[in-house]
């Protein structure tokens, strides 16, 4: 693959065959973030589980120190005192079946977070063909299906993230904008493996997290020594 001269600077800048200490890790990701535009910093995580087995997998949510300094729009599908609720916690749009409808006759997409009830799950669950591949389903164990939608909508603003495993059995998450500096994507990053690890599953076997990378939108990605993090 063939990369442009800003990337290939990046490279030359660190031992890609080495693996660093997580924050120094970081502040290579964030010096070698040069494009024009406020880079978001993603940690990459392989795990040693299997995904296609139902006691294997590892999903939850959390909320980041530091945000992930985006903009969240927030969808809350609900009726009722719930409508009330969910416009003074902030959501950009709300509704019930009318959202839902929205949805499937106009493939309407213009939000980043779908946070429901239980009560809207028969009418929610129907979307799961359109939503399940973009990764918009909402799901309890993620906190998008609740009975106090104020608050998951005020945790979704705040930065709240969601991980789960790929079919590769690695996690994607962003930790925040490179402007953040290496201090507060260190806090983000230390939050996020802490909960990755003590969401292990008990069916799981050996070496728990098999390799940790950090990477800007546009950088190299930089290899984190992940041993320590069996002891967390």
């Amino acid at each position: 693959m063939k990369h442009g001269k800003k990337y290939n600077e990046s490279t030359k800048s660190y031992n890609q065959s080495n693996s660093y200490d997580s924050k120094e890790a970081i502040d290579i990701c964030v010096k070698t973030a040069k494009a024009s535009f406020d880079e978001t910093i993603e940690l990459h995580v392989r795990l040693g589980v299997d995904s296609r087995h139902a006691d294997q997998q590892v999903r939850g949510a959390l909320v980041l120190p530091n945000g992930t300094g985006k903009k969240v729009k927030v969808l809350a599908i609900c009726k009722g005192e719930n409508e009330k609720l969910a416009q003074e916690a902030g959501a950009d749009f709300v509704g019930a079946e009318e959202m839902a409808q929205k949805i499937q006759s106009e493939n309407w997409m213009d939000f980043d977070v779908l946070i429901t009830t239980p009560d809207m799950m028969g009418v929610v669950g129907r979307l799961g063909k359109i939503l399940g591949p973009r990764g918009l389903m909402p799901n309890p164990k993620a906190g998008t299906v609740t009975t106090d939608i104020a608050k998951a909508i005020k945790d979704a603003k705040a930065g709240k993230i969601e991980y789960r495993l790929d079919k590769t059995n690695i996690i994607h998450c962003p930790i925040g904008k490179a402007s953040f500096g290496t201090e507060k994507l260190f806090e983000n990053f230390d939050a996020l493996i802490t909960a990755i690890v003590k969401a292990k599953p008990e069916a799981s076997k050996g070496q728990y997290i098999r390799s940790c990378v950090v990477s800007s939108t546009m950088g190299p990605g930089v290899k984190i020594n992940s041993g320590k993090f069996e002891n967390i």
